[in-house]
């Protein structure tokens, strides 16, 4: 029988993974299915373009104010505050805009395939 034990990430052990412009995002644990890590967003950014493929995103608002754009031309918004969840479907072509101070977010993806897909623009509407 395999040795079943919890194991622990440092704050300091979080790997760098791919990135979206004014986001910077920390790998914890990932496999071929899952993704959990954490998210800093700049103040004042309205972030690139990008989906995640296959993988339906669960975020945690831990600080500052996030809005999601998505939707035919990016019309559509979200905005969420500390202590909220955000669920951003997979394909969903979306971008992440702050407020005046940085985001802090964690982030559980599940699916296969890439973790993000940089676009050009929302889907056209």
């Amino acid at each position: 029988m395999a040795d079943i034990r919890p194991s622990i990430v440092r704050a300091e052990e979080r790997r760098v993974a791919p990135a979206t412009a004014g986001m910077q995002r920390e790998e914890a644990y990932a496999d071929d299915q899952r993704w959990l890590g954490f998210v800093r967003t700049d103040p004042d950014i309205e972030g690139g373009w990008h989906h995640h493929g296959e993988r339906d995103s669960y975020i945690y608002v831990l600080r500052g104010s996030i809005s999601i754009d998505f939707g035919p031309g990016g019309r559509d918004r979200i905005t969420a505050h500390p202590g909220d969840f955000i669920f951003n479907p997979a394909r969903m072509v979306h971008r992440e805009v702050t407020g005046h101070e940085p985001g802090e977010l964690i982030v559980l993806r599940l699916g296969p395939g890439p973790q993000v897909v940089n676009v050009e623009g929302p889907d056209p509407g």
